[in-house]
């Protein structure tokens, strides 16, 4: 049966057009479904080299040729290693990244602040009980780009091996500072190995800058020893090159 156009809501065009007139619909054209793995092929994101680092403060250049490689763990140890430490913190919050602190009560927001820390993008969490210490941490590992731990117990080595493997999944760096025990060797190690404060004069005073010698060495591509000379910090609290007398 034909139902009258009236009751059509979209009348064909081409209804008052013999047969022969009425246009000739395109051929259809069929493509094939992908498959999962292709599909995981196209959605898997493309990371620029630059997106496996993160960067680091023009006075680190030398000693982090390459940026801080994402994913990896570090040991800061020696006189000094907090300070360092924010040093590494500041070349990645100033560009828009989160870091978060764990167990450090002694870090002070003005030091951090002078040495370039965006305070904005800096968590600050209590030592957690050592049972929940490597479930804390885990937690903010893959949601922050940098995670600094200062555990004041020993840690088990199942606990470290797990947040490691969890940094190389995510792309967070797991910075240990202070250089306690530790069961498992850091991708990268920095120490203080050696400083000098000035500006306290005959035994009072005030300190002014500490002159502090840093030793970078790790393993695989960052198994060369690197060495420097910075200010650490420098009169106004902030991580600065060190020049020699004569130098300029």
């Amino acid at each position: 049966m034909v139902l009258p156009s009236s009751l059509l809501a979209e009348p064909e065009p081409f209804d008052d057009l013999p047969p022969e007139d009425h246009p000739t619909p395109p051929a259809a054209t069929f493509r094939p479904v992908p498959t999962l793995v292709e599909v995981a092929r196209h959605a898997r994101p493309t990371a620029l080299a630059v997106e496996h680092t993160l960067p680091v403060l023009p006075v680190l250049a030398d000693l982090f040729p390459d940026g801080l490689r994402r994913g990896s763990s570090v040991g800061v140890s020696g006189p000094g290693a907090r300070s360092l430490a924010l040093a590494l913190v500041a070349g990645a919050t100033t560009v828009g990244s989160w870091a978060a602190v764990v167990g450090d009560p002694d870090l002070g927001l003005m030091a951090a602040s002078e040495a370039g820390v965006a305070l904005e993008r800096l968590a600050l969490v209590a030592a957690p009980e050592p049972a929940l210490w490597g479930d804390v941490v885990g937690t903010l590992i893959g949601s922050l780009d940098l995670v600094l731990v200062s555990p004041r117990h020993r840690v088990r080595a199942s606990t470290v091996r797990r947040l490691v493997a969890r940094s190389r999944e995510r792309g967070s760096v797991l910075v240990q500072v202070g250089g306690g025990p530790w069961p498992e060797r850091f991708d990268l190690t920095l120490a203080v190995a050696g400083g000098s404060w000035e500006g306290h004069g005959s035994g009072h005073g005030r300190l002014w800058l500490r002159r502090a010698e840093v030793v970078v060495n790790g393993r695989r591509a960052a198994a060369r020893e690197r060495r420097m000379e910075i200010l650490l910090p420098s009169p106004d609290g902030s991580p600065a090159p060190f020049e020699h007398p004569g130098s300029g």
